[in-house]
């Protein structure tokens, strides 16, 4: 199997600009090549509370996914506001470039912020099959809770997108490791740079880690990349089988 290149945007997010934050991507990602292109949590607008004013109504942010993912032929996966049925969510999307669409809702809210008190919690945790790779999908806060994020064979990736800031990032880095390290699969930690307006300062924190700890992204610029190999990740699982060890458990969401 041929390796997949992940890029992720360090995305200094435009406050609650979704035209401008699609420009800016748009131009970011112009002349960048690969097969999966990751986005911040809340790429269109930021991380704001303001639910009612911002979350998309006319699926404005998914329709800009399907559209720069067909251009580029590759897939894309970010979170955005997202208001259904009169509820607001923090949706994650992967889209394909056929369109095919998969969404995760994320499950752990950021209770320190109030966003349990505004956006409903999602209900299931899910995995998206691309070009023969798993990837479970999360959203910044889920990275606190490792049960959720637990390897029961059924992934190969991590994927966390975040507003995650600098005045927590040791804990983010060390996390995103850790979530390696234990579940014996990559995990690919994408992080918002610049400020919010909460006045909230993000650095430039992306990274990707192997299931040993080993960091392997590349960083150029406002991109993060990086090489997944995975006859290489099943061959380091086949010789550490630490998860036939694990205790087996059942999540109740």
């Amino acid at each position: 199997m041929r390796n997949m290149r992940i890029t992720g945007l360090n995305q200094d997010i435009v406050w609650k600009n979704k035209s401008e934050n699609f420009k800016l991507i748009e131009d970011h990602l112009q002349n960048q090549e690969g097969d999966l292109f990751l986005l911040p949590e809340m790429f269109s607008t930021g991380f704001c509370m303001d639910a009612a004013e911002v979350s998309d109504k006319n699926t404005e942010s998914l329709e800009f996914l399907k559209k720069i993912s067909k251009q580029k032929n590759a897939a894309f996966s970010g979170s955005a506001s997202v208001e259904v049925e009169g509820k607001f969510y923090n949706r994650m999307y992967f889209v394909k470039p056929d369109s095919e669409v998969v969404f995760y809702d994320k499950r752990h809210l950021f209770s320190f912020s109030c966003e349990d008190k505004i956006y409903t919690p999602g209900k299931e945790r899910v995995i998206v099959e691309y070009l023969g790779i798993r990837f479970l999908l999360q959203v910044c806060y889920d990275l606190r809770f490792p049960v959720f994020a637990r390897n029961n064979d059924d992934y190969d990736v991590i994927l966390y997108v975040a507003n995650w800031p600098e005045k927590r990032v040791e804990a983010w880095e060390h996390l995103l490791k850790a979530r390696a390290i234990e579940n014996l699969a990559y995990v690919f930690g994408l992080n918002r740079i610049g400020n919010d307006g909460n006045n909230l300062f993000y650095k430039e924190s992306s990274h990707c880690f192997f299931a040993d700890g080993k960091e392997i992204a590349e960083k150029k610029g406002n991109l993060v990349s990086a090489e997944l190999n995975l006859d290489e990740l099943k061959d380091f699982r086949n010789h550490f089988q630490f998860l036939n060890d694990r205790d087996d458990f059942e999540i109740r969401l």
